[in-house]
This record gives C-alpha cells, sequence and structure tokens, in this order.
C-alpha cells in the first residue's frame, strides 16, 4: 500500500477498509527527487498534492536577499502540500533533502473521493490541522528558548513523528540527515551558533555528529528535559489524543 502511514499513530484506526482503498485510488502515479530539489516553489498553481512514501522534504520561506528560513520538516507518511488542494497556490516552497518517492494526487480526484466518502476528507483535514498543530509549536520553540533548546526540541520531535510511523531505530543514526545550516534555518539561528549549540550539546553527552548530515542520539531524555518537551500537540499520545473522527454524542 502506497499510504499506508497516512496518520499511522494517530487516527488511521478510524479508517474503514472501504475508505483506505479509496484513499490508494486516488494516487495517479509516483515520482522521484533528487536530493535538493525543489517540488514547488511559492506561488506555483497547484493542481495536485504530494504523498511522501519515502525520504525527507523541507517547507521554507525565503527573505529578499535569498537566505531560508525553514518552517516544517516533512517525513514518510506526510502529505506535504495538502492545504494546496484549497489553497491551489503555496505560500512557501517545498524541496526534497533527501531522494525521495511521491505520490501524485490529482486534486480533481481529491474531490471526487471525499464526495462520496465524506469522513475520509475529514481525516485529510485533520491531517492539514495537524501541519497547522506544528508550526504553533515551532512559534512557541523559537519565541521561548534558546539556541540548545530549539535544536533538542527539532530533534525531539521528529524522534516522536518518525516513531509514530515505525522509522525510528535508537540504535542507529539519526534518519533525518539535515545539515547544521538546516537546523540553523530551521531554529532562527546563525550556522556558527548552530555549530558552537551542538558542540555544547555534545560536552553534555546528548548527541554526537559523526560526519555531515550523521547524527546519532545519545541521551534522549536529556534532550527532552533541556527543552521541556511536550508531544501532546503531535496528537499520538498524551493529553490531546482523540478515540476518532467521528463526533461523540452529547
Amino acid at each position: 500500500m502506497v499510504m499506508e502511514r497516512f496518520l499511522k499513530g494517530r487516527l488511521r484506526h478510524d479508517l474503514s477498509a472501504a475508505e483506505k482503498r479509496a484513499l490508494e485510488g486516488v494516487v495517479a502515479d509516483t515520482m522521484v527527487l533528487a536530493p535538493r530539489e525543489t517540488l514547488v516553489s511559492r506561488g506555483d498553481r497547484l493542481d495536485n498534492s504530494y504523498y511522501l512514501i519515502e525520504g525527507v522534504m523541507l517547507r521554507h520561506l525565503e527573505d529578499q536577499r535569498g537566505d531560508r528560513q525553514l518552517v516544517e520538516v516533512n517525513i514518510a507518511g506526510d502529505f506535504v502540500d495538502l492545504h494546496g488542494y484549497a489553497m491551489k497556490r503555496l505560500d512557501h516552497s517545498v524541496q526534497s533533502l533527501t531522494r525521495t518517492v511521491l505520490a501524485k494526487v490529482p486534486h480533481a480526484a481529491l474531490s471526487q473521493v471525499i464526495a462520496v466518502h465524506p469522513h475520509l476528507g475529514r481525516a485529510m483535514w485533520f491531517s492539514t490541522l495537524l501541519d497547522a498543530a506544528m508550526h504553533r509549536e515551532w512559534i512557541f520553540r523559537l519565541g521561548r528558548l534558546n539556541a540548545e533548546g530549539r535544536i533538542a526540541h527539532l530533534l525531539v520531535e521528529l524522534i516522536e513523528r518518525l516513531r509514530l510511523v515505525g522509522l525510528y531505530d535508537a540504535d542507529r543514526d539519526f534518519p533525518v540527515p539535515l545539515l547544521q545550516r538546516d537546523y540553523a534555518e530551521a531554529c532562527g539561528i546563525s550556522a556558527v551558533h548552530a555549530n558552537r549549540s551542538f558542540r555544547t550539546l555534545k560536552e553534555r553527552g546528548m548527541v554526537v555528529m559523526e560526519g555531515e548530515g550523521r547524527l546519532r542520539i545519545l541521551d534522549e531524555v536529556g534532550l527532552r528535559k533541556l527543552c521541556d518537551f511536550d508531544g501532546a500537540y503531535l496528537y499520538g499520545e498524551g493529553s490531546l489524543a482523540l478515540d476518532g473522527l467521528t463526533d461523540a454524542p452529547c
């Protein structure tokens, strides 16, 4: 199944067999991007959305000088631009970090399947609202944490999300090969400050850099304490977890 990771660890259990078949049926084609290749540029007209089957993608904004601010990291199981179904043009750009495999989903097909399966449409809406919840948490991270805390928060968020879709193994290198400049762009700090912060995290025994884009997590508990991480906003487990997408009876 192409979309077997869609909402995995959250509300996939709430989708019926017919809805899962319908979800698979909207895929028109698959495509492969090389690392650091642009999928969608800010302002492009969108008639398709793309589901990430394999790899990692980055969403980013650029200022007038071309300097980037990363606004989200997407992993397998995510739609990278599902909100483009309603908005038709993105206010940011989407680029691959690694080699990625994507499923192309025409908006016309989405309209047809949502008309037949409105509950599935609600699941897709929930997916876009998860993006919004993460964006709010990123704002909190940038506003309330120091540089080391921001990096720790990003790392733990990605660990949590990777675990939800069964892609995290603590005994291996961290599977999202961000460079230090990527961490800088995600955390609102300079590349020099990112380098210094990673050195501090290494000295505390929390992480170790093993080469370009290669990172080993040594102390996840310590990272969580450093950034006071509460993953409830990911709607997997915790105080915000939901039983289903159907309204409870009054």
